[in-house]
C-alpha cells in the first residue's frame, strides 16, 4: 500500500504534517477531509521495500491477528493502559511484520493518536472490521472486551481456513502422484519399449502411436510444457484478480456439485459469525453489511450482500432478502427471521454460526469421501491406459512370430 506525506491545516488554522499509508490519493484525500481539516498537500512517498514488506515475506496471516487480538484483550483486562500493552506485547510477537507494525502504533499512541486511527495507517494489516469493533470498542468504553470478541471471531475463522485447506491437501497430493507415474512411465519406461516396436516391423495401433508422439514429446520438450504450464498460471492468476474473473470463478464453486455445498456452508459461518460480531459490538446493520459482505470470501455472495444492503436501507427485514438471494441454505434465513422477531438476532447470529462451523467439517470429510475414489479411479484410468498401450503390440508381435 502506498504511503503518502501531506500537509493540512485545521479549522483553527494549525498546520497538521505526517505519513500514512492510504489505498489511493483519493483515500488520503478523504480521510483528510473527515478530520474536518483543509488539504494543503499530498504526495506519495517513494521508498525501498523491505523484504519483510513483500507479501511472501512476513506476512501477516488471520492466526497471528487472533493471537495478537487475544494477547491484547487479556492484557487490558489486567487493568494495563494501551501504551503499556502494546509495549509488552510488541517485545514477544515472534511475526517480524507484525512487530514492525505494533512498534509503529506503541510509537502513534504515546504520541497521542487514538488506538483506532493508528490501527487506520495499517489497513494492510489489520482487516476493516477489526478496526471498525476498535473503534466501536473505544466509545462503549469496553475495548477489552471487544478485543477478546474479535480474538474469538479470527480464531474461529481461522479454523475453518485450515479445515477447507485440510480438505484440498489430500487430492493435490495424490494429483501430484498421478503426474509423476505418468511421466516417469513416459520419459523412462516408455522408451526402453519404443526400440523393440520400431524393430519388430509390426503395424503399431493408434493408442501406442499416441503413448510415443506423448513420449517423445515430453522427453525432448519438456522446456515447452513447463513454460506453457506456467503461463497458463499466469493467466489464470490475472483473470481471478480482475472482477469479472473472481465473480466467474466464485460462481462455478456455487454450481459446481462437488464444491457447492462446502462453499455454501463456509459462506455461511462466515456471514452469521461475522455479523453477529459486529452486531454484538455496537456497529448498525446498514454499517456491519459491508464488512460482512467483505468477509464471507465469494464476491457473488457479496454482491448479493450489498444488494441486500441497499434492500434493508429501504425498510426491508434483512430475513427478506437473504432468503431471494439463494446463496445460503434455507436455515440461516429462517434464523435470522427468528432474531428479528425475538430482538435477538446476535445472539441467534452466533448459535447459527456454531452450527455451520461443525457443519463445514462434517462437510469437508463427505467431499473427501467423495473425491478420493473419483481420483483413485482416474489414475488408474490413466495408468490402465499406458499399461495396455505398451502390451497391446507385444501380442501382435507374437501373432507374428507364430
Amino acid at each position: 500500500m502506498p504511503l503518502y506525506h501531506f500537509k493540512a491545516l485545521t479549522a483553527q488554522g494549525v498546520e497538521k504534517e505526517g505519513s500514512e499509508a492510504a489505498a489511493s490519493y483519493s483515500e488520503m484525500l478523504s480521510r483528510i477531509r473527515q478530520r474536518h481539516y483543509y488539504p494543503v498537500s499530498i504526495e506519495e512517498v517513494i521508498t525501498g521495500k523491505d523484504i519483510n514488506t513483500l507479501p511472501i515475506f512476513g506476512k501477516v496471516r488471520i492466526k497471528h491477528i487472533a493471537v495478537f487480538c487475544r494477547q491484547f484483550a487479556t492484557v487490558l483486562g489486567a487493568g494495563v493502559t494501551i501504551v503499556n500493552s502494546l509495549d509488552i506485547l510488541r517485545q514477544q510477537t515472534q511475526n517480524k511484520r507484525l512487530r514492525d507494525v505494533m512498534a509503529e502504533l506503541y510509537e502513534d499512541v504515546q504520541k497521542g493518536l487514538i488506538f483506532s486511527e493508528s490501527l487506520k495507517k495499517h489497513r494492510d494489516v489489520f482487516p476493516e472490521l477489526m478496526i471498525q469493533m476498535v473503534e466501536a470498542g473505544e466509545a462503549s468504553g469496553s475495548l477489552d472486551t471487544v478485543m477478546q470478541r474479535i480474538a474469538i471471531h479470527y480464531e474461529k475463522e481461522n479454523k475453518i481456513n485450515n479445515r477447507v485447506k485440510s480438505a484440498m491437501v489430500y487430492p493435490i497430493v495424490l494429483s501430484i502422484a498421478c503426474v509423476a507415474v505418468v511421466a516417469f512411465l513416459l520419459t523412462t519406461v516408455m522408451p526402453t519399449f519404443i526400440g523393440m516396436f520400431d524393430g519388430s516391423g509390426v503395424s503399431l495401433p493408434a493408442p501406442t502411436r499416441m503413448l510415443i508422439f506423448l513420449s517423445n514429446g515430453l522427453k525432448h520438450f519438456w522446456y515447452i510444457l513447463l513454460i506453457g504450464i506456467a503461463a497458463l498460471i499466469y493467466l489464470a492468476r490475472r483473470f481471478v484478480a480482475t472482477k469479472e474473473g473472481r465473480l466467474t470463478v466464485d460462481g462455478w464453486k456455487l454450481r459446481i456439485p462437488v464444491i457447492k455445498g462446502l462453499t455454501q456452508k463456509v459462506a455461511s459461518a462466515r456471514f452469521t459469525r461475522t455479523l453477529s460480531t459486529l452486531i454484538t459490538s455496537g456497529i448498525p446493520l446498514l454499517e456491519a453489511m459491508e464488512d460482512v459482505a467483505g468477509a464471507v470470501g465469494n464476491a457473488v455472495i457479496a454482491e448479493g450482500l450489498m444488494s441486500a444492503r441497499e434492500d434493508i436501507r429501504k425498510g426491508t427485514a434483512l430475513s427478506v432478502p437473504i432468503r431471494k438471494m439463494g446463496y445460503f441454505p434455507p436455515m440461516v434465513s429462517s434464523m435470522v427471521e427468528i432474531g428479528e422477531e425475538s430482538g435477538s438476532l446476535d445472539d441467534i447470529l452466533e448459535k447459527t454460526a456454531n452450527i455451520y462451523d461443525e457443519e463445514v467439517e462434517m462437510e469437508v470429510q463427505r467431499m473427501l469421501s467423495l473425491l478420493e475414489p473419483i481420483l483413485i479411479l482416474f489414475m488408474a484410468v490413466i495408468v490402465g491406459f499406458i499399461a495396455i498401450s505398451m502390451v497391446m503390440p507385444m501380442f501382435d508381435m507374437l501373432q507374428t512370430v507364430q
